[in-house]
């Protein structure tokens, strides 16, 4: 019997299985559970399945569709969804694609799957820290991520190298693109222009307010991470049998009889918890 043995659809929140989540995808990875967490907050509120009304951005950490194919590309594997990433192909162009519609359909709906979606987003901030690290021979701190997330990874590697250099500078002259585009982040209120040190600042402010907007307290960045105090580890079979529960009590299907969804959920659960 797990710990959450006696836990119902109303007993579990979604903040909760997020947060879990989160944190987990921390501890497998070794990426900053801050910086997640509040990356999570900034991005969806830490709603698994929202989706942006101008891109095809989905889920928790707001994967567009092709940055989404090259992370399951390169990690899916690792998780146990080497289905996916066997699927996953890379054109003459670089863009990655899946030939079969229903199977592309069923990895981009990962997306809304909160241990995958924040797993792959670890993944995706492992991998921009260790060529950021590289790139400027120093250690990338959560609002160096945060960067690399906002204008690629090639972008914050030219930002945060001007940054090191003169970090009083103004950045929308290097950045005339991004500025047009972000005003409030390049510029504040007066129309004055920010410097490198006051967006990167910013931004770091940002992540931390959206990390104890959740927990309730400051989250300290670069912190030794296990889960949050005081929560229980969540088994897949506690949310097969919940959304056997929740089927239940919405449609009136036999909890008894084994049904597709749930089959599929246990299915994911699996794959993200069992490395």
């Amino acid at each position: 019997m797990t710990a959450f043995a006696g836990t119902s659809v109303s007993s579990v929140s979604r903040q909760d299985r997020v947060t879990n989540a989160i944190a987990m995808a921390s501890r497998r990875t070794g990426v900053d559970f801050g910086y997640l967490l509040g990356q999570a907050k900034i991005e969806s509120s830490l709603n698994p399945t929202a989706k942006a009304a101008t891109s095809s951005a989905t889920g928790l950490y707001q994967f567009i569709d092709q940055s989404w194919l090259a992370v399951v590309n390169d990690h899916g594997s690792e998780y146990g969804l080497g289905w996916a990433a066997d699927a996953i192909q890379r054109g003459q162009n670089g863009r990655y694609y899946v030939s079969d519609p229903d199977l592309r359909q069923q990895i981009m709906d990962l997306r809304k799957h909160p241990e995958t979606a924040s797993v792959m987003a670890a993944e995706h901030a492992a991998d921009n820290k260790n060529y950021l690290e590289q790139k400027l021979g120093r250690e990338a701190e959560p609002a160096d991520l945060y960067l690399a997330h906002f204008l690629g990874v090639g972008g914050a590697s030219k930002f945060l190298a001007a940054n090191d250099r003169a970090p009083n500078a103004t950045a929308a002259s290097l950045f005339p693109a991004a500025a047009r585009a972000n005003r409030s982040i390049f510029y504040d209120r007066q129309g004055n222009p920010r410097s490198f040190a006051d967006i990167r600042e910013n931004f770091a402010n940002k992540l931390e307010r959206g990390a104890a907007s959740v927990t309730g307290k400051a989250v300290p960045m670069q912190a030794d991470w296990s889960l949050p105090a005081g929560s229980k580890t969540v088994q897949p079979s506690d949310y097969v049998r919940i959304e056997t529960e929740r089927l239940a009590q919405s449609t009136g299907i036999d909890t008894m009889k084994p049904q597709p969804d749930t089959a599929r959920l246990a299915y994911l659960m699996l794959a993200t918890f069992g490395r």
